[in-house]
């Protein structure tokens, strides 16, 4: 019986790294495919190390949660223990779910300060967490659409 919740708990995992989202400066994701870019110039003034925040809405850490602790929990007492016991595992899966969900999908990230070339200064965050890490003096593009941009060499 302990194995089986060791696998369920092991797939819940994998499942929910491969949720992570990647916002790296190199990842566009299928509806950006295709779709025409604004390019400026410019020139890395800062760079700061920065924390993105892990999904918390998402309903796959809190669901499998639930599930996983709503079964464990169910294996507790007989009668009206038993269902108590099975409803507070729900709980406590769910809450512990989402906060794996939280904590798998936060990435490590870098706020960026750039000079463009015709004067104006932005600042945008993005994922590095497979590099590349830029340094005040990087010579830089800016590839904007709406409010979305991404830095890139």
């Amino acid at each position: 019986m302990k194995r089986i919740w060791i696998v369920i708990t092991l797939a819940m995992m994998v499942v929910l790294t491969g949720c992570a989202n990647n916002l790296s400066g190199s990842t566009y994701s299928r509806s950006e495919a295709r779709k025409v870019q604004t390019v400026n110039y410019g020139v890395i003034e800062a760079a700061q190390p920065v924390v993105i925040e892990g999904r918390t809405e998402g309903v796959v850490g809190t669901g499998a949660g639930a599930i996983i602790g709503g079964l464990a929990a169910s294996e507790i007492g007989g009668g009206k223990g038993k269902s108590i016991a099975t409803i507070i595992g729900v709980v406590t899966g769910g809450i512990l779910g989402q906060s794996i969900e939280e904590s798998a999908t936060r990435a490590q990230g870098q706020e960026l300060t750039v000079r463009l070339e015709n004067g104006q200064v932005i600042s945008v965050v993005q994922e590095v967490a497979n590099g590349p890490f830029f340094r005040p003096g990087d010579r830089v593009r800016v590839l904007q659409r709406g409010s979305t941009a991404r830095v890139t060499y």
